[in-house]
């Protein structure tokens, strides 16, 4: 069953379209995005010194109550330089919490290390890695506010091409089918023919996106830096398939230092630039879109209500990257345990049932899943709140959004 009615919205600013309705300090709006212009400030961080200006969104109200809300940002930094950046909750016109640091982003390791920013918490709030998770304080919107660092006297410095954040309500307990029923039969087997509720959004039943199939698992005998290989991988990998279904992946010169190269040398590379080394994992929901970013696509972090709203993407050509938490037997097919593994929904049997790139396979061939609608939406509006990361080419329109726009 598909909560009905959960709060959910979405609001990005491009840089440099929307550059004044923000507070600049130090910065300027360019045709690539924004840079800094005259810094102001200076910071010093790891025994270096850098030059500093700021971009301040303007207050997003939200509309409801807000539990949590995740940021996400597409940004280049040349050597050296970084992007710190910061949220705090609004409520009535007013800040009700202090800033918080979700994010020091760099695309590179040459200078500053990638990380989010764990030990924030106080009674009004706290980050969870790439979220913040509101307590105490009354938040009915957020704020966003990205700083730009170059070390000084260096000439090239940040460029920042998009920032925005999804805020959501609590996540909802969602009912599925009992997980102790009768067998649906093997996952790899589509379930054609079986009721499933009403006809999906046109364009997405029967439709299965050609994304190429990468399994993790093939990298568990090789390189183990970046959050412990193979086993671990399930966020790069999935990128890295989106990145490659859009033909917007690194070129080989890029991933040439991968030595030995092993089985696929491009999920190496997304690992290492995916990588958050206060987590100690690739996995961080920001960090991967805005790798993403570096290859010249769209890419944000958002929360779906639905499994109805995902079949807009997939009528549109749209795959996603999906997290979901269940232990094994509450969806048949994905038989192991986990807190939370990303996977491909690349598109929709002819009953309505998520075709999956599930990259926890042993190799490329069984990547592909079909699994139960009901089971799997409960799986993953549960584990995540539904959260997805989109990620498409400009010249590739998203679907419309709903009302309370969540993309």
């Amino acid at each position: 069953m598909t909560p009905v009615g959960r709060h959910i919205a979405y609001r990005g600013f491009r840089l440099t379209a929307d550059a004044r309705l923000g507070t600049g300090v130090g910065v300027r709006a360019t045709a690539g995005g924004l840079e800094l212009a005259d810094p102001v400030d200076r910071r010093a961080h790891d025994g270096a010194t850098y030059e500093a200006g700021s971009w301040t969104a303007p207050p997003v109200p939200a509309g409801f109550a807000v539990a949590e809300v995740v940021p996400s940002w597409t940004a280049r930094t040349p050597p050296g330089c970084w992007v710190e950046v910061e949220l705090r909750g609004w409520h009535a016109d007013v800040p009700t919490t202090a800033w918080y640091a979700l994010a020091r982003w760099a695309e590179g390791e040459e200078t500053v290390r990638r990380t989010s920013v764990p030990g924030q918490r106080d009674p009004h709030a706290r980050v969870d890695c790439d979220t913040l998770v509101v307590g105490a304080a009354t938040v009915t919107g957020w704020q966003v506010r990205v700083t730009l660092l170059r070390p000084v006297g260096a000439t090239a410095g940040p460029l920042l091409r998009t920032v925005g954040a999804v805020a959501s309500g609590p996540i909802p307990r969602v009912t599925a089918s009992p997980v102790d029923g009768p067998d649906i039969g093997p996952a790899t087997e589509p379930t054609a023919g079986r009721t499933a509720g009403p006809v999906g959004v046109p364009g997405a039943w029967g439709v299965v996106l050609d994304v190429p199939r990468y399994s993790q698992r093939r990298h568990t005998a090789g390189e183990s830096r970046w959050g412990g290989g193979g086993d671990s991988w399930c966020s790069p990998t999935c990128t890295s398939m989106v990145l490659d279904y859009w033909g917007a992946g690194p070129a080989a010169d890029r991933y040439a230092w991968v030595a030995p190269p092993g089985p696929r040398p491009v999920v190496v590379h997304a690992a290492r630039h995916c990588y958050d080394h206060a987590y100690a994992g690739a996995g961080n929901w920001a960090f991967n879109t805005a790798y993403a970013g570096l290859h010249g696509v769209e890419a944000f972090v958002t929360r779906l209500r639905s499994l109805t709203e995902a079949e807009a993407f997939v009528a549109a050509g749209v795959p996603l990257v999906v997290s979901a938490a269940f232990r094994a037997g509450e969806v048949p097919g994905l038989d192991y345990d986990t807190r939370g593994h990303l996977m491909v929904l690349v598109g929709f049997t002819d009953g309505g049932d998520p075709v999956l790139n599930d990259p926890y396979a042993p190799d490329d061939a069984s990547v592909r899943r079909t699994v139960d609608r009901a089971r799997f939406e409960a799986a993953w509006q549960e584990g995540s709140g539904g959260a997805a990361y989109v990620v498409h080419p400009a010249s590739v329109p998203l679907p419309a959004p709903p009302a309370q726009r969540n993309w």
